[in-house]
């Protein structure tokens, strides 16, 4: 995902981003990640962020390594999110503790999106 989003950020023609339907993690962060004033969503579209997902085994100290790069993965997703929606970081850190679903209109008022798309 951070791939994708780091070539959305480098290109030079502005990257439009539409959720039609859900934007669930990475895609969420994606879907903010589009050029301001080119983000949109479908009236009933979701949009959902929070703590980055995984899982670790094998040995105590591999375990730990992978605990303190998921902690490192949030800082950055958080920082990325705060950025493109003008959020705090704070607030993103607390509403992505546990699953923060928005519809269109709360995901417009939190600044993921632009615009909600509606036949005119």
């Amino acid at each position: 995902g951070l791939g994708i989003y780091d070539t959305m950020q480098i290109v030079r023609p502005d990257v439009a981003t539409i959720c039609t339907g859900m934007a669930a993690s990475m895609g969420a962060v994606l879907m903010c990640a589009g050029a301001k004033g080119k983000r949109s969503a479908l009236k009933h579209s979701r949009v959902m962020i929070h703590q980055p997902l995984g899982g670790a085994e094998g040995q105590a100290s591999d375990i730990e390594i992978t605990a303190r790069e998921i902690q490192k993965l949030k800082k950055e997703l958080y920082e990325i999110i705060a950025h493109h929606s003008g959020q705090t970081y704070e607030k993103v850190w607390a509403d992505s503790d546990r699953d923060y679903w928005m519809i269109a209109e709360e995901a417009k008022a939190y600044g993921m999106i632009d615009e909600i798309l509606v036949r005119k």
